[in-house]
């Protein structure tokens, strides 16, 4: 494992997804987010009052009464536990550090845009959804098949994503745990050399474990687990934030300045001016709320409910949870009290230093409970989207046993690993996953907006709104959208 401690595969791993992103994947997103944004009549903004209410629909049932899959909120916090990560206390300790405060502007700003693309993507994960033997699975690589008549591109996009979520980015939720429970000991990086290596492996073999004991107990547990992990983690992370930003409030005129100044600032000190922090903010942006990421439609077409649309405006709901409110948590925080993090190393090290600088050394301890549950109902969210993708390439029961024990062994690869060449590879991956999503949900975009259309016409006449496929007679491709797909209590 040599090469995942590897300075110089970090680097070359960097210089190619910056070239990737700068060249490719930056104008792609936000030439998207801003189509979506205009033909929806910026639905992320007109129907927000919506995604609250959606949120509160029960699960549907069969003909016996019996639930058909999981709830609207369910899936939400499926979804959530994949997006309430490390993006949202590392990653946006390392966007400040790299692209200053004006990176969290632009994290805003893609939240808002992007908002249109997650809202698309799931919207179409609903309607392409098929029925499983413990529910109904969806997700790009469905969209694709069935959508486009293309199931090549769904089973490139599945294994993309594979690579992508249980493994890359799980590898950097347990990366980060391990780097905060050393910060949290007091460990130096050189004097303690041996010692943070060796609690690396005890740490690594630790989340295996505990990975495998979640995973191998199917969707509905990891349903129910992350349904009460994470609002109790989101809550006291937000606290903690509210306690530092009210103790400094008198800086809080400052910090907006700030960030709206230097999100602009054409001769940025750290190098690569406007370029390198609106590349910075979105990047950071989209592997913290994955908007038009093809993450979030794997969770939202689990959930039964009596209209696709509802999981358009539930996951989008999604995307505001995250950067809004935990990520400006975290930006808050560190400009509150971290005056130096500009040009910083970054990582969830500044996180830690502002809480310290704030409220004391005990907060480390704090920190580094709030960062494990965080990052390990992400190990779990991500687990579930390539449990999905694995079953849509084959249903071998043996390949999926493979899949679960390499997914439980990546979270122990990345808690030894080194920071710089995980960060690194799950920018590059999540760049190609990025760019194959959103070309498929440009070109199935018609369907989205017809589907919107319908359901607003639905409100307009005061109805809950409830989709059949009968409603569309043009639509192809469909499976779970009959008269027993909508039954309600």
């Amino acid at each position: 494992m040599n090469w995942l401690q590897n300075e110089d595969v970090a680097t070359w791993l960097g210089d190619q997804g910056n070239v990737l992103w700068g060249n490719i994947v930056l104008p792609v997103v936000i030439a998207a987010g801003l189509y979506f944004t205009i033909r929806t009549g910026a639905v992320q903004l007109r129907l927000l009052p919506n995604m609250l209410k959606t949120l509160t629909d029960k699960a549907l049932v069969d003909e016996n009464g019996n639930k058909k899959s999981i709830s609207a909120f369910q899936a939400f916090t499926i979804s959530a536990a994949s997006r309430v990560g490390v993006g949202n206390i590392a990653g946006v300790a390392t966007a400040i550090a790299v692209g200053g405060a004006g990176a969290v502007f632009w994290m805003w700003t893609m939240a808002f845009i992007g908002g249109a693309s997650s809202f698309v993507e799931s919207t179409l994960g609903q309607l392409y959804k098929r029925q499983g033997k413990d529910g109904y699975r969806g997700g790009p690589a469905y969209y694709m098949q069935h959508g486009l008549g293309a199931r090549w591109l769904g089973i490139i996009f599945a294994i993309i994503l594979v690579v992508t979520f249980p493994f890359a980015f799980s590898s950097l939720q347990a990366n980060t745990i391990t780097a905060t429970i050393t910060g949290a000991v007091g460990l130096d990086a050189t004097a303690d050399a041996a010692q943070i290596t060796t609690l690396s492996w005890v740490i690594g073999v630790a989340l295996a474990v505990l990975t495998a004991l979640v995973v191998f107990g199917g969707v509905r547990r990891i349903a129910k687990v992350t349904e009460s992990l994470v609002p109790a983690m989101a809550v006291l992370y937000i606290v903690l934030g509210i306690v530092v930003v009210s103790m400094n409030i008198g800086q809080l005129p400052h910090v907006f300045g700030m960030i709206y100044s230097e999100a602009f600032n054409f001769n940025s000190a750290i190098g690569g001016g406007l370029g390198m922090v609106l590349l910075t903010g979105v990047k950071r942006g989209m592997f913290s709320n994955e908007a038009g990421l093809g993450s979030a439609p794997n969770a939202g077409a689990t959930a039964s409910v009596t209209h696709p649309v509802k999981q358009g405006l539930v996951q989008t709901l999604g995307v505001y949870f995250d950067t809004f409110i935990v990520c400006t948590v975290t930006a808050f925080i560190i400009l509150h009290t971290v005056p130096d993090a500009v040009g910083s190393e970054g990582g969830v090290a500044i996180t830690q230093l502002g809480l310290a600088n704030a409220l004391g050394s005990w907060t480390g301890t704090l920190l580094a409970v709030i960062i494990f549950l965080l990052a390990f109902s992400s190990v779990i969210g991500n687990y579930y989207y390539g449990e999905a993708n694995i079953g849509f390439i084959t249903s071998n029961p043996t390949v999926m046993t493979v899949y679960r024990l390499l997914a439980s062994l990546a979270v122990l690869g990345g808690a030894v690993a080194a920071s710089s060449v995980v960060w690194n590879f799950a920018d590059g991956i999540m760049g190609i996953m990025a760019l194959l999503n959103l070309v498929a949900i440009i070109l199935l975009s018609p369907k989205a907006l017809a589907l919107l259309k319908h359901y607003t016409a639905q409100l307009r006449d005061g109805k809950d709104p409830v989709f059949l496929a009968s409603d569309m007679p043009g639509l192809r491709g469909i499976e779970c959208w009959e008269p027993s797909d909508v039954r309600t209590q």
